[in-house]
């Protein structure tokens, strides 16, 4: 079973050549790495069982090295490319791993943080609570341990060699740090640390726990208080999906450690077949029409020069018991729910620092739980389900507040039947392309703790409160999170970008938000206006919103770096270098690989039309073209179609760290030079 690290010895490396395919069509793949003959089978096996246009034969030469051919069924299929999907699950490790295909949200989460992979806190939740009483570290280990066996999410990793998708390990370690009250300066500092490790997305277990030593009780300094950090990866877990797992987590401690029963359905596997059997034909309608025009409003602020910070950040207000309940009463005297007086205010907010007059369309994102979708037990299954779209309405000062809310209310309705849908399909399928929005509101109730098992904690002495997001990344410039508190209240967290809005404006923005939902109780009359609300606002500033900072470029003009030059005559090393290549491998494989090749460095966006005049001109030796992770994919399409007159061998190395897929270059290369291929 695999625990979810890579194996010893890393990732495992796969050389191919033209000249080895055989007279039928046949390909060969030499495997080179941390595989035993029983383990390459197993890599056999899951070809012929997921590529049944093939069969496979295998054969074992060493511990380390193996070779796989490839036999096409039919004659039409001799000389038939390797898919890339086929070329990603011979290189997946370990072989025991299932994959499932990513849609929507965690798609466009995982390519996020592939494109940007030295901001790796960015990508990265926390969710904070405080146990009081006895804390048994053993049985705290047990309880989640058993979480894990049961829930397939906390044994899941990614994979992005051919398309991004889910892998899912028979066993994962949870990850558990205890610290003691003299190591840590300051809870701020724990957080900011620990945000900023990030996780390896290629590992199992995308979540981590930091047990804090807290300071004994005011009331009784006897009884031990425990403050507890729940860290976790977006593209892999949402809020209420964390909470979920704690609910999990009370019932096991509760008993003693572990539970009864075993992996718990429907999971990510069971949602993956219910999205593809979604048709998008009435999604793609919907879209069409409202998708946000080009000239809706959608900055949190008046533009302003660059704010000089940087980072994420948060800021909390709250509306009390009283405040909460009044404004719950507005809106259900109008037919609508608290999350859509929200939606009122802040699309007000939006068209206020637009400096509109007239009727002007308003765009925010709205995050969609996914979880009352038609797919049996969806609402208790931990993961990413839903997604975030925008939300477009047109504000008219003279409107009245009713109607403008009952527009949003029906426009937050039509949007939740399809939580599926990325900014990826709203971009195909909106006229003009789809901007994603700048700012995005996120209403969703929590589970709560069961009270037969509260009630048992507490007869073992032990109290836990209310988790609480402290910390994140925000997609957007900011993201408006709203919750219900134990005690009846509000609770307002923005998470904004301090690059786009500032300390001081995003706490202005969040005091007016906070002020409209206070006031909007007091707007009883039926034909009270958008106008009147605004009015509470006369007078006070507005916020200033810095320009975000433009979209990556698109795909290049393929370019050419040398790292080393080799000696004159001798093969050209060409490491493929593109977007979710893991940074430093190649840089480690130029201090690691001492042979007498050429080495340089292909930038590029897929395989290029044809290749740079500087490698072909210099090649006189063999063109050896080596790629990780989807750089892999890209080296094969490459020796296939641009440089197949030049017969070059192909190393390909899967997802793995700079030092893993280094190693597995090398060691390829090394195979390569020995005559394997």
């Amino acid at each position: 079973m695999s625990d979810g690290r890579p194996m010893p010895g890393g990732v495992l490396c796969v050389t191919h050549a033209k000249s080895a395919t055989t007279p039928d069509g046949s390909h060969v793949l030499d495997l080179c790495g941390p595989l035993t003959p029983a383990e390459a089978e197993r890599v056999a096996d899951r070809l012929v069982e997921r590529h049944r246009s093939f069969s496979v034969l295998f054969t074992s030469h060493t511990d380390t090295r193996h070779t796989l051919t490839l036999v096409p069924h039919d004659a039409a299929g001799a000389g038939t490319p390797l898919s890339p999907e086929l070329l990603a699950d011979v290189l997946l490790l370990p072989v025991g791993a299932r994959t499932v295909p990513l849609m929507g949200a965690q798609r466009a989460q995982v390519r996020a943080a592939v494109r940007a992979p030295y901001d790796r806190g960015h990508h990265v939740e926390q969710v904070a609570l405080r146990w009081t009483g006895p804390l048994d570290p053993r049985r705290w280990a047990a309880a989640w341990q058993s979480v894990a066996a049961g829930e397939s999410v906390l044994r899941s990793a990614f994979d992005w060699v051919a398309a991004p998708r889910l892998v899912l390990h028979d066993r994962a370690v949870v990850d558990i740090v205890h610290r003691s009250r003299t190591e840590v300066r300051s809870w701020n500092e724990l957080l900011l640390h620990d945000r900023a490790r990030g996780f390896a997305l290629d590992r199992a277990g995308l979540l981590r726990l930091t047990l804090l030593e807290d300071a004994p009780s005011a009331t009784d300094a006897s009884v031990p208080s425990t403050r507890v950090l729940l860290t976790y990866h977006r593209a892999l877990l949402d809020e209420r999906a964390v909470h979920i797992l704690l609910r999990a987590f009370y019932r096991a401690y509760a008993v003693g450690g572990p539970l009864p029963g075993g992996e718990r359905r429907p999971d990510a596997r069971d949602h993956a077949r219910w999205l593809a059997e979604q048709s998008p034909d009435a999604a793609r309608g919907y879209w069409t029409r409202a998708a946000p025009p080009p000239d809706a409003v959608m900055s949190p602020g008046r533009p302003s020069g660059p704010t000089q910070q940087r980072g994420d950040a948060q800021i909390r207000r709250r509306l009390d018991p009283l405040q909460a309940l009044r404004l719950r009463t507005w809106a259900t005297g109008r037919g609508a729910g608290e999350s859509s007086a929200l939606h009122l205010v802040w699309a007000l907010l939006l068209y206020r620092a637009a400096g509109a007059r007239g009727p002007a369309h308003v765009s925010f994102g709205l995050r969609l739980a996914g979880r009352d979708v038609a797919l049996p037990g969806a609402s208790d299954a931990p993961g990413l389900l839903g997604g975030c779209a925008p939300l477009t309405v047109t504000v008219d000062p003279a409107q009245t507040l009713g109607a403008l809310t009952h527009r949003l209310r029906d426009a937050s309705l039509d949007m939740a039947a399809y939580p599926w849908v990325s900014d990826e399909l709203l971009r195909e399928w909106a006229d003009g392309g789809a901007r994603p929005a700048d700012t995005t509101v996120d209403f969703d109730s929590r589970p709560v703790m069961a009270p037969a098992v509260r009630a048992e904690l507490e007869s073992q002495g032990v109290r836990v409160d209310m988790p609480r997001l402290v910390g994140g990344g925000t997609g957007p410039a900011v993201t408006l999170v709203a919750r219900h508190e134990p005690d009846g209240a509000l609770g307002l967290t923005s998470l904004y970008d301090r690059a786009v809005l500032g300390d001081a404006d995003a706490t202005l923005m969040l005091s007016q938000c906070v002020r409209l939902l206070r006031a909007l109780a007091d707007f009883t009359d039926e034909g009270a206006t958008v106008a009147e609300l605004l009015g509470v606002l006369d007078g006070l500033g507005v916020p200033g919103a810095a320009a975000r900072p433009p979209d990556p470029p698109g795909a290049r003009r393929a370019s050419l770096t040398t790292l080393r030059r080799g000696e004159p005559g001798g093969d050209v090393v060409c490491l493929i270098a593109q977007e979710g290549v893991v940074p430093g491998a190649h840089d480690r494989f130029a201090r690691l690989h001492d042979g007498p090749e050429r080495i340089v460095e292909l930038h590029c966006d897929g395989a290029p039309a044809e290749l740079p005049p500087g490698l072909v001109e210099a090649q006189s030796g063999r063109l050896l073209l080596c790629g990780c992770g989807p750089g892999a994919v890209t080296a094969y399409e490459i020796a296939r179609t641009v440089a197949a007159s030049l017969d070059p061998v192909v190393v390909m190395a899967g997802t793995g760290s700079a030092e893993a897929s280094a190693d597995a270059l090398v060691a390829g290369l090394r195979s390569v030079a020995a005559g394997s291929t």
